[in-house]
């Protein structure tokens, strides 16, 4: 039985498909106008574990995803520019150019942290005219009006606005910030926008298209509304973001969804924790914004990192260093060694595998299920065979790539390999002392030894 919390009811809930053995399950993609760093990645990773558990458990999944290549501006309150914008004006390009960039750069991202892809993805920009529809039948119901600036969500005609987050509407009324009131005939501060016109700071906007209200384009969260329902049908079984999207967009995309369909977006609401670094926020205001490109250039890979996401839960908070990803390094390097050539057995370690799906199947207990493939990997009573079979069984949701991953292949120049061979003869001789003082030397070569029963191991140096 597989059993996940929802955000929503506040409970752990067992899965109910409504279509049977298939599950609906839609991801919030990426704002396109940068690179993704690694905070964002970790959701994705989440993502795709929920993704793999789904289909470990003998469920067909219909996974879709939204880009947003326009309409999500810099503030979550309808202020600021255009995120796009603020990337095209950075590198001289048009918002298009830029959002093909960076979506490209995203799926590499993606692939090379051995993500599923979902099987249906869309851009904002390619579903203009299904936003549209949605906002004409929020204005033909009185959920919608027209302000100078913008077509607006009136909050105060939904009453359950704000039920995600458990903050009642007499709440966002008495605590909205004025300073937020962009367009002084919004109703309230948190009515957000549907649709931006062509006016004000928005009338030289790149991207604009025709619409009942006039020229304009759409606001960031109707897009997921419109594309979830086009791919997804209404309701779906799983919604999925980061804990962040739960004040305000999977907020905003709740109210318009339920206004306009009497019906809801979706059964289960799931959201990811926050990557810290150095147990403090991760942001472009703080500067300290990683990428998985960075963690390369540092001599990491990108399984190295999501081997580190997968030690913590997804609903708790993981604090990233330098130290905790060696750990995780090293961890899926003994991992990656754990396959001898002979073929494994066909009959695998059946008490493990049922421990495993268990802590799996509870709400994505990764962490526990890791513990569990360390208990089985350690244990020489069962036979190493019967062992690698499990392990590469587990990998279908850890998604380490273990059949296909070995420790990475060293080419050493000549000057590190006659250092090794003479450390080798230092060894034979028991000068230990000589031994450790041509380590040192292999050390400042970028290289690390260790020694194994197996003669010496060799590892390009780590640096951070």
């Amino acid at each position: 039985m597989l059993k996940f919390y929802n955000t929503f009811s506040r409970k752990i809930e067992e899965l109910r498909p409504l279509k049977g053995s298939q599950v609906g399950l839609y991801t919030c993609g990426p704002t396109v106008y940068d690179f993704a760093h690694i905070g964002n990645l970790r959701t994705y990773i989440f993502e795709d574990i929920l993704h793999r558990v789904l289909e470990y458990n003998g469920y067909k999944v219909d996974h879709a995803m939204n880009i947003t290549d326009v309409g999500h501006l810099v503030g979550d309150g309808d202020e600021g520019e255009d995120k796009l914008e603020v990337g095209a004006k950075r590198e001289g390009k048009s918002p298009l150019e830029i959002a093909r960039k960076y979506e490209e750069k995203f799926f590499s991202d993606l692939a090379e942290l051995n993500i599923i892809k979902p099987n249906q993805v869309l851009r904002a920009t390619e579903s203009i005219e299904a936003q549209i529809e949605i906002i004409k039948i929020l204005e033909e119901k009185g959920f919608a009006y027209k302000g100078k600036q913008a077509v607006y969500f009136d909050i105060s005609k939904f009453p359950d606005y704000g039920k995600l987050s458990g903050q009642k509407l007499s709440e966002k009324m008495t605590g909205a910030r004025k300073e937020i009131v962009i367009d002084k005939d919004k109703k309230h501060p948190q009515d957000f926008a549907l649709w931006f016109f062509l006016t004000g700071r928005y009338q030289n906007h790149i991207l604009h298209w025709p619409s009942p209200w006039g020229e304009g384009f759409p606001g960031w969260h109707i897009e997921c509304s419109a594309i979830s329902r086009k791919l997804l049908g209404q309701p779906f079984d799983i919604h999925t973001g980061g804990v962040d999207h739960i004040g305000t967009h999977h907020t905003n995309e709740i109210a318009q969804s339920e206004a306009a369909f009497g019906a809801p977006l979706a059964n289960l609401w799931m959201h990811g924790e926050f990557l810290l670094i150095d147990s403090g926020r991760m942001g472009k205001s703080e500067g300290n914004l990683l990428t998985l490109d960075e963690l390369k250039k540092r001599g990491f890979s990108p399984l190295d990192f999501r081997y580190m996401c997968l030690q913590a839960h997804y609903r708790t908070q993981l604090n990233f260093t330098w130290e905790a990803l060696l750990a995780a390094h090293n961890a899926l390097d003994r991992l990656s060694e754990f396959s001898p050539a002979e073929k494994p057995h066909q009959v695998g370690c059946a008490e493990y595998e049922q421990e495993f799906q268990s802590a799996i199947n509870d709400d994505l207990n990764v962490p526990q299920a890791l513990g569990i493939v360390w208990e089985m990997v350690d244990d020489s009573a069962m036979p190493v065979s019967a062992r690698i079979n499990s392990l590469l069984k587990f990998d279908k949701v850890l998604g380490l790539d273990l059949a296909n991953t070995k420790p990475q292949e060293i080419i050493l120049p000549v000057e590190a390999s006659a250092l090794i061979n003479a450390r080798q003869l230092a060894r034979d001789k028991k000068d230990f002392a000589k031994s450790d003082e041509i380590r040192l030397q292999i050390e400042d070569l970028g290289y690390v030894v260790s020694d194994t029963p197996g003669g010496q191991k060799i590892r390009k140096k780590i640096t951070f």
